[in-house]
């Protein structure tokens, strides 16, 4: 099967068709809110800078193996054998798409899009020109245009906060999913009190200062998380439930970033990468943090229910496909 026989395949997915150039195809670039279109160039922002460092392969190998615990997965060959029964995969908001050049890989035989309203979608398209089962589109998550019920599997990873109203994206996600499909879906854990706090103060207050000095700002917060990495300091910390602060023998980097402050550090994954999250954190207007009770009313609201559901410090994260 080349590429042709899989646009054929593309052209039948989308409501109207999509006008596809190549791998590539826009449906929306812009949009009327503020607040999105703001996000959307942050993320275009980001990872167009991010494209050209030497850390990006040790992300995307760490971000692989992280997404087979956050949806359940004990394998790669446990996701591609879920995969094999799949037409359709639909990766929303793939950013630079290498998890959409996983899928296409592990699944030869499905078409895989990805969608990013940012323009990294077109980026991804250039990176992963010879997939020829994979493509591109510059659109909306919340409005895809796809056809009701044609997605097998769909994936929206680290990625649903970010939208304008994470309600109505997952109402959208769930429409396109087939009868017997599945969404995989990631949502940011609401933090101690003080962190969000501080989150939602920072978040308001970086729309307001140039990029340069965010991006300095991104690398300062770095740099503390390495130093109070380097302290390597331990502390006990007692139960504080108005605060949401929990008890436990924290590295003080960790308590700090818990429960304070976004001051990423990773030794392992690099400076750029840490510097990287940071960035991602604070520079985009949309970041909605959620209470796993909120998580599941979202789910069942759209009549789904939990395949898998995981839970930890950063995320709650799930497969969910209809009752019954």
């Amino acid at each position: 099967m080349n590429r042709a026989h899989f646009a054929s395949k593309l052209a039948e997915v989308f409501q109207g068709g999509v006008a596809l150039r190549e791998n590539f195809a826009v449906r929306a670039d812009s949009v009327d809110d503020a607040r999105q279109d703001q996000t959307n160039a942050a993320f275009s922002e980001k990872w167009t800078k991010y494209e050209s460092s030497d850390e990006k392969d040790k992300l995307f190998d760490f971000q692989r193996n992280w997404y087979l615990t956050l949806y359940g997965f004990e394998s790669e060959a446990a996701l591609a054998h879920h995969l094999r029964a799949s037409t359709v995969i639909f990766d929303a908001g793939c950013g630079m798409g290498y998890k959409a050049a996983w899928f296409a890989g592990l699944a030869p035989h499905a078409v895989v899009i990805g969608m990013d309203f940012s323009e990294a979608a077109a980026q991804a398209a250039r990176s992963y020109a010879a997939i020829e089962n994979l493509f591109f589109v510059q659109g909306d998550i919340a409005d895809t245009g796809l056809a009701s019920g044609i997605a097998d599997y769909v994936s929206c990873d680290q990625v649903i906060m970010h939208t304008q109203s994470p309600e109505r994206t997952f109402a959208e996600l769930a429409r396109v999913t087939s009868s017997t499909g599945q969404v995989a879906c990631y949502f940011y854990a609401k933090k101690a009190v003080p962190r969000e706090l501080l989150d939602d103060y920072f978040r308001t207050r970086c729309t307001q200062i140039d990029r340069s000095r965010l991006w300095a700002m991104s690398e300062q917060l770095a740099e503390l998380g390495r130093r109070l990495s380097d302290l390597k300091v331990q502390i006990d910390v007692p139960e504080i439930p108005e605060l949401r602060i929990k008890a436990g023998r924290y590295d003080i980097q960790r308590f700090i970033y818990w429960n304070f402050l976004k001051c990423f550090w990773n030794e392992d994954l690099g400076r750029d990468t840490s510097v990287l999250t940071n960035f991602d954190w604070y520079s985009p207007s949309n970041a909605r943090r959620f209470s796993e009770e909120e998580v599941r009313a979202i789910v069942a609201d759209n009549g789904m229910t939990d395949v898998f559901f995981h839970a930890e410090e950063a995320c709650y994260s799930g497969r969910f496909m209809q009752r019954g």
